[in-house]
């Protein structure tokens, strides 16, 4: 009893409960279009597991994340892991991205995202008071360029940008120069137009175009994104009916449990569903938010924030992915598609924010403001 009454005394529960009808909607979707889905009974277990993880993870001190050691012993673990992937790893769709043990699989690029929070959380917190250095920007571009590199070369496009907007979140929110980083953005953007002019040979520039506007290849590279714009424009209001989408029946949607789940959850919801998936989303993405503001230090701030940045992210880049407004990059949105890998993540991240919880401080309401734009907090402490 006094272990249950601890776990709940560490909890958001308005934070948990948004996750399971979430969670129901992705179980619902990737079940409407099968008799008996592998997807589905799987997904219940990944679940299950993940929930362990989160009241467990709740249950940690987790104020030894900020000794120096850690971050580098994160580091070096998570450049060892992708490392190991070219030696080891399976090749899926012409990927390197898993380490296949027999009963199930893991894709080290999910829990890296969290790792790379804790490194740039941990460096961050440190160097507040001298944050406009212009090495500090280099410094972690460095951390999260190795990481970056190691993962786009597998090739995971998706989690590549992931792991790109988690450091460029935490540099905005960390105080950083924004003329530093425009000079850095600067830079990267003349490199990309020396690269085209005369490097890239015509072939390679229609893969470019072809992957920024995957619809001008309807019958090719634009396929996918195409099946996807169709499946929720026909939803309409209020959708088609659990397990009448034809599009994911028929099969003119691919990878409709994981890469294209919005698309399919939209056309069987319709316009109304997904005003209530999103509202779900908003209310899981303040919480999270409201529990970084509660953090004791700058690095329970930053790893929160860190966490609402991965998150956002995904959900972002899916969305946009599946309405034909971003380039289809493979990525997955929080609890609703297929994967242990992401599910177990995701509740990590969210048990080790509950843990922090426990040595919060106080939450003051005329605190929020300075707060959240990481003004008092990053050069008062």
């Amino acid at each position: 009893m006094d272990l249950v009454k601890k776990v709940g005394l560490n909890i958001d529960w308005y934070l948990f409960l948004a996750t399971i009808p979430l969670l129901g909607a992705g179980l619902v979707t990737m079940n409407s279009f099968v008799g008996e889905s592998i997807f589905f009974e799987r997904q219940i277990i990944w679940i299950l597991i993940g929930f362990g993880v989160f009241f467990l993870a709740s249950l940690v001190d987790w104020r030894f994340l900020r000794r120096t050691w850690v971050s580098v012993l994160l580091f070096l673990v998570s450049t060892g892991l992708l490392i190991t992937l070219f030696v080891a790893g399976q090749v899926t769709k012409g990927a390197i991205s898993w380490f296949d043990f027999g009963a199930f699989s893991l894709q080290p690029s999910d829990p890296i995202k969290i790792f790379l929070i804790i490194i740039l959380a941990k460096y961050f917190s440190r160097r507040h008071v001298e944050i406009a250095n212009f090495r500090h920007l280099l410094v972690s571009g460095f951390y999260a360029l190795t990481i970056f590199l190691l993962v786009l070369l597998q090739p995971d496009f998706g989690s590549a940008i992931i792991i790109f907007m988690i450091w460029l979140g935490l540099v905005l929110v960390s105080g950083i120069s924004k003329k530093h980083l425009f000079l850095v953005l600067l830079v990267g953007l003349l490199s990309m137009v020396l690269l085209w002019s005369f490097v890239f040979v015509p072939y390679q520039k229609d893969r470019i175009l072809t992957f920024l506007n995957p619809l001008t290849d309807t019958s090719g590279a634009g396929y996918n994104a195409l099946q996807s714009t169709i499946a929720v424009g026909s939803g309409q209001l209020t959708g088609k009916g659990i397990g009448y989408g034809t599009q994911s029946r028929l099969e003119f949607l691919p990878e409709y449990e994981t890469d294209f789940v919005f698309a399919a959850f939209s056309e069987e919801w319709g316009f109304i569903g997904v005003i209530i998936l999103f509202s779900l989303f908003g209310v899981l993405f303040w919480r999270i938010l409201l529990s970084a503001l509660h953090g004791a230090t700058n690095f329970e701030i930053l790893f929160g924030l860190g966490v609402s940045i991965f998150l956002i992210s995904h959900f972002i880049i899916h969305v946009g992915m599946n309405i034909g407004l971003l380039p289809v990059t493979g990525t997955t949105v929080p609890f609703l598609s297929y994967g242990g890998s992401h599910i177990v993540t995701e509740f990590l991240a969210l048990g080790i924010l509950m843990g922090m919880r426990r040595y919060g401080k106080a939450y003051h309401k005329e605190d929020t403001k300075n707060e959240f734009l990481g003004v008092e907090r990053m050069i008062g402490n």
